[in-house]
């Protein structure tokens, strides 16, 4: 799985992205549960995520309400499926009202520079 660190800070609220291929539902949650294996992502306020696979769009708010559905339209956007992209946020404090959801969409979009960046 390909995980970019650190790459937003607000308020004191830290974002990092991951992701990688995925197929299924199942898989998704598996590799979920791998990136919460590392402690620092285990003891994240928010893991949320969005992938498309063969039986249509599955996502994952984990506790921030709409950003699931923020990864799902830049995915269709991208038209990239069997892809699990998943967005860590480490609350700092701070509400940040609606620029969470920017986040959310500025760290997907880091996300698929890189990947394209490496060729996907």
């Amino acid at each position: 799985m390909r995980v970019l660190d650190n790459i937003i800070s607000d308020r004191g609220s830290k974002y990092a992205v991951a992701g990688g291929p995925c197929r299924s539902e199942a898989e998704a949650r598996a590799l979920v549960a791998e990136l919460k294996k590392v402690k620092k992502f285990a003891k994240a306020t928010h893991n949320t995520w969005g992938f498309i696979g063969a039986d249509g769009p599955v996502k994952n708010d984990d506790g921030e309400a709409g950003a699931g559905m923020v990864i799902l339209r830049m995915l269709e956007r991208e038209n990239l499926r069997d892809h699990l992209i998943v967005v860590t946020r480490w609350f700092g404090g701070k509400h940040l009202g609606g620029d969470r959801f920017r986040h959310v969409q500025e760290a997907v979009r880091i996300y698929l520079e890189d990947l394209a960046h490496d060729g996907k």
